[in-house]
This record gives C-alpha cells, sequence and structure tokens, in this order.
C-alpha cells in the first residue's frame, strides 16, 4: 500500500495538470458522474495522508490507492482504468486498481491537515494529545492510526519502531514520556527520509527493519508476526527493541523468528536501557 511519501510523490509529478480543464472522464469506477467532471477545471491537487485530492470548483475527487493502485501520466496501461481523465491540452490522467469516491469542494472542512505527517501543519502536540488519550493501544497500531499519523504505513512503522528501539507490543501508556516524544518525532522525520530515499530509487537499500532477517545492531534473528488489531507484519528484534510493560500481553499471537539461512550469533546481549 502506497504510503504518505508516496502519494506526496503523486501530488508533485501531477502538479503541471492545475489550471487544466477536463475535456473527457471515463473509467469503469462506480458513484463518479463523469459528464459532470467534463468543462470543469483542476483548481488545486493535494494530498491528505494516504488520499489524494483533486479539487473541482463543486466537487472534489478523493483517490486512495489501496494495496495495489497505480497512476500513469500521459500514457496507459494494458487493462480498464478506474477513472481517466483528458484535458484540453491532449494530456490525460489514469488511474487503476484504486478508490475513487466524491466529496465536497472544501477540502478544509474535512481535513485537519495538522493530523497529516508530511504536512507543514503537521503538530506533533496534537498527535501526543490524541497517543495519551488512548494509553491501551499497542503502538504497533497507534502508529498505523491515520486518525493521528495520516500517511503512515507498515513500513514507516516498521522502520520507526527499530530506530528508537521499541517493541511493537508495547502500550502507548507505558511508554516514558521521552520515548512517546520520540516516536512522534521520529514518525515525521522517517517519513521524509521515505521521501528522499524514494525519489532517489534507493528507498529499499536503506530498510533495516521491514521484511529482514537479521538484525543489523544485534546480528540475532528478527522476528515477525501479524500483529495488534490491524495484524499487519511486524519485523522487531526482541533483544535491542524493548517491550513497555516488559509483561508479554497473551492475546496476541505468538511471534517467530524470521527464517534465515545463515547462522546467527547465540550469545544475547542485554538490550540497551
Amino acid at each position: 500500500m502506497p504510503e504518505g511519501p508516496s502519494i506526496v510523490i503523486m501530488r508533485e509529478q501531477t502538479a503541471g495538470f492545475i489550471g487544466k480543464t477536463i475535456v473527457r472522464a471515463s473509467g469503469n469506477t462506480k458513484g463518479v458522474d463523469m459528464a459532470a467532471l467534463q468543462g470543469q477545471p483542476v483548481l488545486d491537487l493535494r494530498s491528505w495522508g494516504k488520499h489524494f485530492l483533486i479539487r473541482l470548483p463543486h466537487l472534489a475527487l478523493r483517490i486512495h490507492l489501496l494495496m495495489f493502485g497505480s497512476y500513469r501520466i500521459n500514457e496507459r496501461k494494458d487493462t480498464q482504468p478506474r477513472l481517466s481523465l483528458g484535458f484540453d491540452d491532449g494530456e490525460e490522467l489514469n488511474f487503476y486498481t484504486c478508490s475513487i469516491k466524491t466529496i465536497d469542494a472544501d477540502l478544509d472542512s474535512q481535513y485537519d491537515w495538522r493530523g497529516d505527517i508530511m504536512s507543514d501543519q503537521w503538530s506533533a502536540a496534537a498527535a501526543l494529545k490524541k497517543l495519551r488519550a488512548a494509553p491501551d493501544t499497542l503502538v504497533c497500531d497507534a502508529l498505523l492510526d491515520q486518525t493521528i499519523f495520516a500517511g503512515v504505513g507498515n513500513i514507516i512503522k516498521n522502520e520507526v519502531l527499530f530506530r528508537i528501539r521499541v517493541h511493537p507490543l508495547s502500550t502507548v501508556g507505558a511508554l516514558p514520556a521521552a520515548k512517546l516524544r520520540e516516536l512522534v518525532a521520529q514518525a515525521r522525520e522517517y517519513s521524509f527520509d521515505f521521501l528522499e530515499w524514494k525519489k532517489a530509487f534507493v528507498l529499499k537499500q536503506h530498510w533495516l527493519a521491514h521484511t529482514k532477517r537479521i538484525c543489523p545492531r544485534c546480528d540475532l534473528p528478527f522476528h515477525k508476526g501479524h500483529l495488534g488489531k490491524t495484524q499487519r507484519r511486524s519485523f522487531f528484534c526482541p533483544n535491542c527493541q524493548k517491550q513497555y510493560p516488559a509483561a508479554p500481553l497473551p492475546a496476541e499471537k505468538p511471534v517467530r523468528p524470521v527464517r534465515s539461512g545463515s547462522k546467527a550469533r547465540s550469545q544475547r546481549t542485554p538490550p540497551p536501557s
């Protein structure tokens, strides 16, 4: 699933369509009046979390790429698009395998830009307030909560928790205050690192935990499991990622080491404090 930084890249790549007029609209999406789009100028293109937003005079299009969605600028795939927009200068914008809905054109009344991890209006204080109001939430779920961290996805979740040395089954309320502030700060910092690496086509080269087998700090096997209410894959080192509180949570499914062809160091080193 594309995460917030990837939607920012989409917004930047499509910025040239602002000011152009739609002369053709088609596609197999339901619930969108294609005829009503024709003749409408694109007033703005915005992103909020994982939402790509096309603002027109009387409505806006909200596009979510889901797990496998994609888009093409001035080219087409060999499959019918969910939405195809043709413009007055002959250019076109096509969306595939995604969710498309029409919403009110007043985006500011519908979106709290302070919650978008990539926004200039991002508010760390607002995120901390929301986290403190949900002390029993697992951190692996909290980071994926789009009402707190709009744009954070599974890659960012795994990498942030590894960076700050926190076990994914920790609860928000058990984290020390300094560690909670670090979680919020690194969610934003890693998202912008993600953006830079994605633009340079080197994102995967910088993954330290996500889909990895061996902890680069401890030289021990990572564990993985579908954890929390979200049941998204977590990759973590039980040696250097501390769990708060220390007692395991019995309601969770057991996790297992990631299989590896190489032998990891047999002697464990104590986790850092």
